[in-house]
């Protein structure tokens, strides 16, 4: 189902609804970097959506600011944090008596977890593939010190072409959360989707699992 999401500063974003008949969870799915290709309907945001569906979560994904049909232009990641803000508003809206989850993949779980640090959200995120906490003098994720206590997943593969696991590892203990590793997979998790998708229906569902690398 499609929709439009308004943010704090009046700007139209495009969204849409995927969800079964009677939803147990509702969860933000924010996609990757707009300067660079990324919208909601990009290959790994679909297949992972339909995991989630097929897991009885609602799923509300939406173009950042500049992306397909959204209003706006591209903001270098600041008001895209209110793109999120708007979209975590709509779901609870949406869903009010549902439990409620985050999730992002690169730019969008940046993004995610800046504006979890911002609103000091307690709500369950799952981060696929997140940049690096800094990148030349730039910071691109939260001082650890900045999010509340919540459920968090990282999700990363030992092939990443941005980001290493040991600065991950590191980031991921600072922050209380949890670092899963795919051995073999790059950015992209080609032909492990479906692994990220359960993973992450997983964390948003409430679900316990083991830490441990994928093999």
């Amino acid at each position: 189902m499609s929709l439009r999401l308004e943010s704090a500063t009046g700007i139209e974003l495009e969204a849409r609804w995927d969800g079964p008949e009677r939803p147990t969870v509702a969860a933000v799915f924010c996609h990757p970097h707009p300067q660079q290709g990324g919208t909601m309907t990009a290959p790994l945001m679909e297949k992972v959506t339909s995991v989630l569906v097929d897991r009885d979560i609602a799923v509300l994904r939406f173009n950042f600011r500049g992306v397909g049909t959204s209003a706006g232009t591209w903001d270098g990641g600041v008001g895209e944090v209110d793109d999120v803000a708007a979209a975590v508003d709509a779901a609870a809206q949406a869903y009010p008596a549902l439990p409620l989850g985050i999730a992002g993949w690169s730019f969008g779980a940046a993004t995610s977890l800046r504006w979890a640090a911002r609103d000091n959200s307690t709500l369950p995120w799952v981060g696929l593939a997140p940049p690096p906490p800094t990148r030349d003098g730039e910071r691109h994720l939260p001082l650890a010190a900045e999010l509340s206590d919540a459920a968090r997943l990282f999700i990363l593969g030992n092939r990443d072409q941005f980001a290493t696991v040991d600065a991950m590892e590191r980031y991921t203990a600072e922050a209380g959360g949890t670092l899963h590793v795919i051995k073999g997979s790059d950015h992209f998790f080609y032909f492990r989707e479906d692994t990220v998708g359960t993973l992450t229906a997983d964390v948003l569902a409430g679900v316990s699992r083991p830490n441990r690398p994928d093999g």
